[in-house]
């Protein structure tokens, strides 16, 4: 039974307004509703804004890292690569959206009536039963946690670098000391409830978002006399595809929030726009900054488009607004990871000091395990090929075929009714070929690709060198002032033009030119 089901229970039924909910009309005060069906139609996203939900949680981290995915995987194939990828995620979040709507239509009493703490295993649990209910929640949970690492140590350390580089001889905040800190500060903030409870804060890393792109887009234009006439263009390698694979799934990636975004909108049915909007306003800010890179900086590109800017101001501005996205979008991703935990250990809805104590838990640990591995380049083409393949691609795929095969079968199930049995052939049977063969060749494509570019991740893991964790340094003032030296000396040194990395619109061999670095990633 859906733990869902058992609150259905607990709480004693009662009518709700689905028809009302699902298209949005005020009609709640001629019938009978409870609060949370109030609440919705009255201070639900619309459509629009969950749109800002979706692109916040989207890009960020691919606005820095998909023009060096392109340039690994080569103007023509990635371009036919990023496009479809795009296209594709669109579509699987389309199907999100209507598995949604046919839940609450379904089971009116349960998805409609209370606040579901995990919309997208119950998702897995009404189309394929407990077993990939489990399943999905182990993933998305392995997802959220190393997502939120990344963001808390690229924030920290954009951070830290920003410090050092405007008082370097007096203050020096290093990335070990920054990352405790940035997680104190951010802890407030992932105690509250849904993502409807800090829209702003969505919205805000929304727009950071696109002011770094704007930033990145101006800085790289200022660069392109100096440094477009010796971009070098590596040839086409099957490793450094598969990795790009990886990050462009990464970039695109972000479904396993979309339920609990839909589910807090007055419209559920109009996340299919929403979802529209998003992935167009995500295609127009990684395009022009993934094509102009490519054009300009070629193969110095390392790690970050921002680092190969020539412009200290612009790029340091730029650094800050995409840590300020990270750290703003952290609120998201971290919010499932704490619900699910929650919901484990049997913690009220209600705030509690037992929130207090689980969500200060999670973020500790994930302040840990940042400290432990302060590399984070491979990781990120890790979890795009592994968790992201599974929850943006095949998983949205299989939910859809299983979850409508069933409509003519069983309907309306009562609460505590097991799903029954569906099979390939039913599927087959049930489903239209078009929508079949699109959801097979998204399935198969996502496996493939995804296998690849772990495997390629795996390799590139092996060979990378990261960074001794914080807390084994000899004391701690050796591992304040190594900490500070490193971040001095990123602060004071960029990523130069050319084949060599020896080009600088301030001249030939600019002393502040970084060495150059075979591990692009």
């Amino acid at each position: 039974m859906s733990e869902c089901d058992q609150f259905e229970q607990q709480s004693g039924g009662g009518g709700i307004l689905l028809t009302r909910w699902l298209t949005g009309r005020n009609w709640f005060k001629r019938y009978n509703s409870d609060a949370v069906s109030h609440r919705r139609v009255r201070t639900g996203l619309g459509w629009v804004t969950a749109a800002l939900f979706i692109v916040a949680d989207i890009a960020g981290g691919g606005v820095v890292a998909i023009p060096v995915a392109l340039l690994n995987s080569g103007l023509l194939i990635g371009s036919i690569a990023m496009f479809s990828i795009s296209l594709a995620f669109f579509y699987t979040a389309h199907l999100i959206g209507n598995n949604w709507v046919t839940m609450c239509a379904r089971w009116p009493d349960v998805y409609g009536k209370v606040h579901c703490r995990k919309p997208y295993p119950e998702m897995a649990y009404r189309a394929m039963g407990q077993r990939a209910k489990t399943f999905t929640s182990t993933v998305l949970n392995l997802m959220n946690f190393g997502i939120s690492t990344v963001y808390l140590l690229l924030a920290a350390r954009i951070l830290s670098e920003l410090v050092t580089s405007l008082s370097p001889n007096t203050h020096q905040i290093g990335l070990c000391s920054m990352m405790p800190i940035l997680a104190l500060l951010l802890l407030p903030v992932t105690l509250l409830k849904s993502p409807q409870d800090f829209w702003w804060a969505v919205v805000t890393a929304m727009v950071t978002t696109m002011l770094s792109v704007l930033l990145i887009l101006f800085g790289t234009f200022l660069d392109k006399s100096a440094c477009a006439p010796y971009a070098n263009h590596p040839a086409f390698s099957s490793g450094s595809f598969f990795l790009s694979i990886g990050i462009f799934f990464f970039s695109f990636g972000g479904h396993s929030v979309f339920p609990t975004i839909q589910h807090d909108m007055r419209r559920p049915k109009k996340f299919t726009c929403s979802s529209m909007l998003a992935f167009a306003i995500v295609v127009a800010m990684y395009v022009p900054i993934s094509f102009f890179g490519y054009y300009v900086y070629g193969d110095s590109l390392h790690d970050s488009i921002i680092s190969s800017i020539q412009t200290t101001p612009i790029q340091q501005f730029a650094n800050l607004f995409i840590a300020l996205h990270c750290i703003l979008t952290l609120t998201i991703v971290i919010n499932p990871l704490n619900q699910e935990i929650e919901h484990i250990l049997d913690i009220p809805h209600q705030f509690c000091w037992q929130r207090i104590v689980v969500r200060t838990f999670v973020m500790f640990s994930i302040v840990f395990v940042g400290l432990s591995v302060p590399s984070f380049g491979p990781i990120l083409n890790l979890i795009g090929g592994t968790t992201v393949a599974l929850t943006s691609a095949i998983l949205p795929c299989l939910f859809d075929l299983y979850l409508h095969s069933s409509d003519n079968k069983k309907s309306v199930n009562k609460i505590g009714e097991e799903q029954s049995a569906i099979n390939f052939r039913r599927i087959v049977e049930t489903t239209s070929f078009p929508k079949l063969a699109l959801n097979i060749v998204v399935i198969v494509l996502a496996i493939g690709c995804g296998l690849a570019a772990t495997y390629s991740a795996f390799v590139e893991l092996s060979t990378s060198r990261f960074s001794g964790p914080c807390y084994l340094a000899t004391s701690s003032n050796l591992a304040a002032s190594a900490d500070a030296y490193q971040t001095a000396t990123f602060v004071q040194s960029m990523h130069c033009c050319g084949a060599f990395r020896n080009i600088s619109k301030h001249g030939y061999g600019f002393s502040q030119c970084q060495s150059m670095s075979t591990d692009r990633f």
